[in-house]
Parts: structure tokens; sequence; C-alpha cells
């Protein structure tokens, strides 16, 4: 410890007491001494005119700043308490009071001015998530991808026939000339012209764009450049995947008119697939919910309700047959609510597997891209064309994908929670399911979580998210969004910069935590069996990372409709006598990168259900 003299000789032990001893406590010292940020290089602090230098080799010391800020007072901290719900006695609320502008107000620098860093867009956190526990591997030692062998059949007469005909279906059509690109794009273009005002689905449909690209695929393929089951296939993309030269929204009003130059990563790996985009499609404004500029995005199965998010456009376009597969996004469930309720199959892959360079960013940790389409094989498909890192998205890793369409799954150990298949929101489907596993020949293993708050995680993403969009909260831009409520958006970011950075680190710490115990789990059993919209495992695996594969498992009769939004008792939801028939799904969440035994005991438990090919009437 160094030691220092006072004005009187007496010896002060720390830097501190030296200052309080010479006359600059926190205050004085406020005023007379720079930031150690302006230190002199030889470790001396910079002396304020008409007062001598600091001795030299005295260290930078906090609480010598210059103020900052505005004034505070006791009363300040008396109310801030409330916000972070913890409780100051008077002393500690003076002293805080008193010293804040010099030993907090000034890290605001970078926001409040002079602003001499500015954070460019795309730039991310240094810290980073990574999903698998130090000293463990994941995921297959190989890769592998085999597809199914069946053959397509005959190409149907009917148009909405072939437009609702899976991906696999229809690669092999393209791939033996049965159907041309570009009759098939033209199909769907019409579709999406047709329903887009039931469903409002589209923000912007991409003609010349997709017929060109279509023409491009049937010269290739007819030259014998197939470039496999994607090549030809129209596809449509959540509308916050950049598209060079073509608008990219992100739902929300103050993005309308933003036109991007360079492709996303997937954008770019779909192209090479030959894939052909038809459409941008919507999300709820700036990834939240179903509700757009364009207004709420409709379930073709229910078109009193929407279609839930916020991959809302790719949910209800792919049920609908309005595309032959879609690309959504989820950070807290925006690919299996939409896919749940739209009856379609959303797989929601390994945090890290598929790169999100020149992808709307909500929150660094938690975003994910990933397929829905109208079967099992189809999302495998697609994810086998859209894996792989990207230099743009440092949370991007490789990996492996092992899949082979009709592989046994017997002895596959499916973990599921007895008590949960008891409570809402599972039902009778969730229950059969689990009858349809056994009769796989996959064995249904009780599996149990801690009773923790898992909830309290979603302080990282309100933190994420607040800070993602904090220049568009802080100009004011989130008041031109269409839901000004207190569940929407704008209110959570203004509430966000309330939330405590303490606890942000607490809320990580148990993120690793819950991922332990997701770990031990694991080691228990090949894969979980879940009911799809259960809020803690919903929680749990969008924050540790897990895949996810939702596929429809039944139909339920529901009474009401159902909304992603708070209950608002001004405006109630539309309730039906005779309940109306909707479709339901379940969802299986696996290990760590291995996508492909979802795939396999998906596909297993598809052709067990017995119930994919059902089509939504009127579509």
């Amino acid at each position: 410890m160094a030691v220092y003299y006072g004005a009187g000789g007496d010896i002060v032990k720390t830097r501190r007491e030296f200052l309080a001893a010479t006359g600059m406590g926190l205050a004085g010292a406020a005023v007379a001494a720079q930031s150690a940020a302006t230190a002199h290089t030889d470790g001396a602090a910079a002396a304020q005119p008409g007062q001598e230098p600091a001795p030299a080799g005295m260290p930078p010391a906090f609480g010598t700043a210059q103020p900052a800020g505005p004034e505070v007072s006791v009363g300040t901290f008396v109310e801030a308490q409330k916000l972070v719900q913890v409780e100051w006695n008077k002393r500690d609320r003076e002293q805080a009071a008193g010293s804040w502008r010099v030993n907090m107000a000034p890290l605001y620098e970078r926001r409040v001015g002079p602003r001499k860093a500015e954070l460019q867009e795309g730039l991310a956190p240094w810290s980073r998530w990574d999903p698998v526990l130090p000293g463990k591997k994941a995921g297959p030692e190989r890769d592998r991808f085999v597809r199914s062998g069946a053959e397509a059949g005959p190409l149907p007469a009917n148009d909405a026939d072939i437009a609702f005909a899976t991906v696999t279906q229809l690669s092999r059509w393209l791939e033996t000339k049965k159907l041309s690109s570009e009759r098939l794009t033209n199909i769907y273009l019409k579709r999406l012209e047709e329903f887009n005002p039931k469903l409002r689905c589209v923000i912007t449909l991409t003609r010349e764009h997709a017929l060109a690209q279509a023409k491009k695929a049937d010269a290739e393929i007819a030259a014998g450049k197939y470039r496999g089951p994607l090549h030809g296939i129209p596809w449509g993309a959540k509308d916050l995947l950049d598209t060079a030269g073509i608008a990219t929204t992100y739902g929300a009003e103050p993005f309308r008119n933003r036109v991007p130059k360079k492709d996303a990563a997937v954008v770019r790996k779909l192209n090479e697939a030959g894939a052909v985009l038809v459409a941008k499609l919507s999300l709820g404004a700036l990834a939240l919910n179903d509700i757009w500029f364009g207004g709420q995005t409709m379930n073709p199965w229910l078109l009193e309700e929407g279609a839930s998010g916020s991959s809302a456009g790719p949910g209800a376009a792919t049920a609908a047959g309005l595309v032959g597969f879609s690309i959504g996004s989820e950070t807290g469930g925006s690919i299996v609510s939409p896919s749940m309720r739209c009856g379609i199959t959303g797989l929601r892959p390994t945090y890290g597997r598929v790169a999100r360079t020149g992808a709307m960013t909500l929150c660094w940790s938690l975003d994910k891209l990933g397929a829905m389409t109208r079967s099992v094989e189809d999302a495998l498909l697609v994810l086998q064309a859209i894996s792989g890192p990207d230099p743009g998205d440092v949370n991007s890793v490789p990996s492996k994908l092992d899949f082979v369409a009709g592989a046994s799954v017997k002895g596959l150990r499916v973990g599921y929670f007895p008590a949960w298949m008891k409570q809402n929101p599972a039902t009778e489907v969730d229950r059969a399911a689990l009858e349809t596993v056994k009769k796989a020949g996959m064995a249904p293993v009780e599996v149990t979580l801690p009773d923790w708050p898992y909830d309290s995680l979603q302080l990282i993403l309100f933190a994420e998210g607040a800070a993602a969009f904090e220049e568009l909260t802080l100009n004011h831009g989130v008041d031109q969004l269409a839901m000004q409520t207190y569940d929407s958006w704008p209110n959570l970011f203004r509430q966000a910069r309330f939330l405590s950075a303490v606890d942000f680190v607490q809320a990580d710490r148990m993120r690793r935590k819950v991922a332990e115990e997701m770990g031990r789990i694991f080691s228990e059993v090949d894969l979980l069996l879940v009911p799809s919209l259960r809020d803690e495992m919903l929680t749990i695996t969008n924050f540790t990372g897990h895949p996810s594969l939702t596929l429809r498992a039944g139909f339920v009769d529901v009474a009401e409709a159902r909304s992603d939004w708070a209950p608002d008792p001004a405006h109630p939801l539309p309730k039906f006598a005779p309940p109306r028939r909707v479709p339901h799904g379940v969802t299986l969440i696996g290990r760590l990168f291995e996508e492909g035994t979802l795939g396999e005991a998906g596909l297993a438990l598809e052709r067990g259900f017995g119930v994919a090919e059902a089509r939504p009437k009127g579509f």
C-alpha cells in the first residue's frame, strides 16, 4: 500500500485519505483533479490551473473525475431505490448523492457526450455466449446427410396441390424436369397476391427478382448444373434479413424505406443453393409478436386471430401454401409460437450454427435464424443449406450435421416432465404424443428441473434489446411504432434503462448454472418432448442455445381466439360457438448441434401422427 503524508505531516494510508487530508475530498477532488482517463503517462494525475501537480507516481483513483451530469439529491436515490428494489440507509444515500457526479455520472460519456466513440451498426459485444460448457464437446463427429429416397409421385394437375407440396417433393419434380422453377414461382406469386389481403403476411413482393432467379435456375438445371434440393424452390424471408437493393423494414415504421446494399449471410447461402426469393414476409415490429406497420398478420387456420410472432409472415405464408419454405428468427419463441399456431414445422437451430450477419439484431446472445416448412425433412434440407459460420457474426461457429432420413430411432431416450403433461398449456395432443413416442420404438424417460426463477433470465433479453435499439429509443423513433401498449417494445426499452448492471451480471451467472442443469438432463436422455409453449422451457432453451423442432401433432378445439399480447379488457378477443378446430404441435428439444437426431425422431413422429397433410380451408 502506498504511504502519503498529509498537510500536517501525518501519515495517511490511502490516496483517498491523502486527498481528504489535503482538503481535496470527493467534492473538492472532482473540481481539482482530472479523470484518471486523462492522467499523465508517467502515472501522476494532472493538476488543475493554479494548483500544484500531484506527486510523481501517484496512481489514478476513483472519485477524481470532473463533475458530470445533472445535480442529484438524497431524494433522487430514495425514489431510484424503488426501481431496482434495494434499500439503503440515510448515510448510504447521502454519500451516494454527494459523490454520484464524480463517481458514476462521468461513465455516461459515450452516450451523453462529447461522444468520442460511435458504436457502429453490426458491432457486437466483446463478451460472447458459448452454449457448449467448458471441457465438453457437442455435435456429431461426422457430416452426413441422407435424404429420403421415396419417389415424389406424379406431378399434380392442380396448382394448389403443387403449392402445398413439400420441398422434398418439389425438389424431385424440379430435378427430373417435370416442373420448371418459373412455373412454380408464378404459382406462388399468384397465390401471394391472391391471399395476402386476408393474411397481411407480405411486406415486399419480389416479382421481377424472383422470375429472374427462376429462369436462371431452369437454365442451370437444363444444362445439368443441379445445385441440390433447394435449386429453383421459391422461398420467403422474414423481413429482418437484408436483401441487396430490396427493402428490409424490420416491420417497423422508422425503417420502412431502409434498402440495404448487401445480402445477409443466409440470403447469400440460399442464393448459392439456387433458391428463389419471392417475398419479404411480415414480422411483428422489431421482432415482437404479430403486428407490423401494415396491420396484424393472421392465422390461415383461424382468420379471427393473429398468426403469432414474431415470425408471423413466415408462419402464415408457409401454412397457406404461399411459399415453398421460409426463414424465420427466434429470440424467445418467435419460431416455435407461429409454427405451433399455424400448424407447420419450425426448426430453431443451435445458437451459433447459422450465421446472423445481415440480420436485424435484437439480442446478440439469443438471436437465431431457422427454417419454417411444411414437413420435418424440408426443415433439415433448409438447415443444411444455411448452416455455417460467417466473419460478420462473431458467435457463428463451424458445425456438422448427421442426418439420415428414415434412420431407426429405436431406443432413443425421450425425456419428459410428468407434471407439465398434466398442466396448461399441455393438451390431450401432447399426452397422446408420448404414446406415439413409444409406438415409434423410443423410450420415454421422466426428468426433472429445479424450481428456479427462470423468468429472471429475461433481464438479459430486455437489456440487450434496449441496447440494440438505444438510439431509436432516445430519439423517440420508437414512438412511431403502431403498438404503444405497456407490453410492447417502446415501453420495455425505456424501462430497461433502469435495470441494474449488477443484476445483469448475476442473471448471466445464473444462465451458466441453468446451462449446467441442461447438461445434466442431456446426460440422462437423448432429447426432450415438451408442450411447445411451456414458458420455462421456451426461456431455458433459448438462453442455453439448445435446438428445437416444433411439428404438428394433432388438432384441438378453441372457444376463443389466442393472442401474443397481454389481456386487454377494453378489446376482448373473439369467442366461438361452436369451438373452432385448429392444429396443435409438440416440440422436441435436442442436444447442442444434434439437429440430425431431432430430425430423425421428428420424421418418425410425423409419420406416427399422420396429420401433416391437412390444409387450412379456403387456401
